[in-house]
């Protein structure tokens, strides 16, 4: 990944937010960006990542690392894999190389295999070159040695990147299937490898849909479709930065068939024109801080968990954090379901089974014209510091001209995150133009908006507020918004607002998560 964010200075640019999220992972003093290698190894979920072990801003490109049972509570280790003299370590993958085929491990005890992008420097010999790269673990992903043979994969090109690695099997074979970019070209590019050290050119994908901006971090993988193992699609993930349909970076998706040469898109996956028409391309996230999302490898039960970076590089070096800037989104897990007809990925966020105590509930309420006080999101109070603020909402909008629910908002004032459904529009709609510190980056304050159907007439959502973001999972995860937010400190208030005529609240609940 490549640094294009500008500082921007401003009269708040030394105004710094103290309060580090709980359930989004945050190195404890430096800075991250794309998760990197992740892979599910003896109980443990690996979250590998871009990280500068030095400072809290881009650049000294290793791997950091850090280790959870849950998805949820994260611990930091020390650097993975180094940069050096001759490279800067970007993004990749790892795989667990189960039937020893590289040599590294041995049967009884396999290594786990990480392939990365050796980002070469002056002197090295290819410098300007982006070329593919292993190293190897043999105890469990907690040291790593990187390969005397590198680089395994070199097309000469300076923007070659982002390998994410997979088993493919069927009826007659089984081999190692590469997926990266050529990210100047929009280009997905496919290769296949017996033992991951020597690499077969498959085939080629994309320009399509969104290609205003770099393709970056793409992930392809299968899932059946409404759970049928007799209706399996492929999904391909190609991560845009900038050109995103919120501006900046973002996600985009393909749904089609993969068979084990060529990713062909089904047509409904395809816009004609899709810089013109972002909002028809298919979008993992419609927020502003979704990134460089990519899945984990050998999950159980063949689960499909993604994570992505909770930032977005058009502001990303600049924001008003310390002494850590970045985080991750929470674990997210996906599906594909049938959606209009259509076959289309729905994501629902990892939380415990059971959540913490319920503060708060409101049942069938009818709220005409007025507001409705919930539990303020205040550690003081009703919630602790070290936890979350959790509202599960469905609310039937009936004549109501928009719903909204004010979040972290000043006691007494205007300022809040303003999520709101639009009845006329049926847009579903994150503002954080007035959510407190914006002024730290010129293209900070923003509204984001994101198409919503009504399901029997009833408005879905789950929010998760942590310390400094807000994401949105509206009808079961069919749509999601995610947004950074820097409140002021005490900006704690919580309401729900009808306007122009009546809703019913069906069923809300407040939660507290830790």
């Amino acid at each position: 990944m490549t640094d294009t964010t500008t500082h921007a200075a401003g009269p708040a640019e030394h105004t710094v937010f103290m309060s580090r999220p709980v359930l989004h992972y945050t190195a404890n003093s430096t800075w991250l960006n794309d998760p990197n290698g992740l892979v599910f190894y003896q109980g443990v979920y690996h979250l590998f990542y871009q990280n500068n072990p030095f400072d809290n801003v881009w650049g000294n490109m290793s791997w950091g690392h850090a280790t959870s049972e849950d998805l949820l509570h994260w611990n930091e280790h020390p650097v993975a894999i180094a940069c050096d003299d001759r490279e800067d370590v970007f993004s990749g993958s790892i795989v667990v190389d189960e039937g020893n085929t590289t040599g590294f491990g041995t049967p009884e005890n396999p290594a786990l295999v990480a392939i990365y992008t050796s980002a070469f420097k002056e002197g090295s010999g290819l410098e300007g070159t982006q070329a593919q790269s292993l190293a190897f673990s043999t105890d469990a992903g907690m040291t790593w040695q990187k390969y005397a043979g590198n680089p395994v994969l070199n097309r000469g090109s300076a923007h070659f990147r982002d390998p994410k690695v997979f088993r493919y099997e069927d009826a007659s074979a089984s081999f190692w299937v590469m997926v990266a970019v050529e990210a100047q070209h929009q280009q997905v590019v496919l290769y296949r490898s017996s033992d991951l050290k020597e690499w077969e050119y498959l085939s080629t994908f994309g320009p399509a849909n969104a290609t205003d901006g770099e393709w970056e971090c793409p992930d392809l993988f299968p899932l059946p479709v409404d759970g049928s193992p007799d209706h399996v699609k492929w999904v391909l993930v190609v991560n845009i930065n900038p050109g995103a349909v919120a501006g900046g970076s973002g996600g985009q998706y393909f749904v089609g068939h993969f068979d084990g040469v060529q990713f062909i898109a089904d047509s409904d996956s395809l816009v004609e024109d899709g810089n013109t028409n972002l909002r028809q391309c298919l979008w993992l996230d419609w927020g502003r801080d979704y990134y460089a999302a990519v899945s984990f490898s050998n999950v159980p039960g063949n689960r499909r968990i993604m994570i992505g970076w909770m930032n977005n590089w058009d502001y990303a070096n600049s924001l008003p954090t310390s002494p850590w800037r970045s985080s991750m989104s929470l674990a997210r897990e996906v599906e594909l379901s049938t959606i209009g007809g259509l076959p289309r990925l729905v994501q629902r966020p990892v939380l415990p089974a059971e959540l913490g105590p319920s503060i708060y509930t409101m049942e069938d309420q009818e709220i005409h014209d007025s507001t409705v006080a919930l539990p303020h999101a205040d550690p003081a109070s009703v919630l602790r510091v070290d936890s979350v603020h959790v509202i599960d909402a469905e609310i039937l909008p009936g004549s109501a001209g928009t719903t909204t629910l004010s979040l972290l908002g000043a006691p007494g004032g205007d300022a809040a995150t303003l999520l709101s459904f639009e009845a006329a529009t049926s847009q579903l709609t994150l503002d954080r133009r007035n959510s407190g510190n914006t002024a730290f980056h010129e293209k900070f304050a923003s509204a984001e908006s994101a198409p919503v159907t009504l399901e029997d007439g009833v408005l879905k959502l789950r929010v998760i507020v942590d310390h400094g973001s807000v994401e949105v999972f509206a009808q079961g995860g069919k749509v999601v918004l995610t947004d950074l937010v820097f409140p002021a400190s005490g900006n704690v208030r919580t309401q729900l607002s009808v306007e122009g005529g009546m809703a019913t609240v069906r069923k809300l609940t407040v939660s507290a998560v830790s």
